[in-house]
């Protein structure tokens, strides 16, 4: 099940309209109805919100449990949360992929760059 179809469930069970759910967390009804279809993703603070709102977990609305109370590991969210691409221990033990292929480790590298470039630019 998507993100889309776990918002648009979790609204129609608590017996609300797209209008209704999307003004109480401060969002556009085009908005959530993008995300109800899976046309759009919502960025982190609205996926929390509408977690917060329903009482239910981020994992849980991105698919990542069926559960919708768990979450994962605190010790796995605060490495999610805080990994940094540039420490070469992460890149020699974790395959990063783009398209479901696996980057190189100098792939890896070029694209770090060019992040650090673009945001020089900013």
């Amino acid at each position: 099940m998507k993100y889309g179809d776990r918002i648009s469930q979790l609204r129609e069970k608590h017996g609300l309209t797209q209008g209704d759910l999307a003004n109480k967390i401060g969002i556009s009804r085009a908005s959530l109805s993008h995300y109800e279809t899976n046309r759009r993703e919502p960025d982190y603070e609205t996926t929390n919100k509408i977690a917060t709102y329903f009482n239910v977990s981020v994992d849980y609305l991105l698919g990542r449990t069926n559960n919708p109370h768990t979450e994962l590991d605190p010790n796995m969210n605060q490495f999610v949360d805080q990994l940094e691409l540039s420490d070469e221990s992460i890149l020699e033990k974790f395959a990063l992929t783009i398209d479901g292929k696996e980057l190189t480790p100098e792939e890896a590298k070029r694209f770090i760059a060019f992040i650090r470039a673009e945001r020089s630019f900013q």
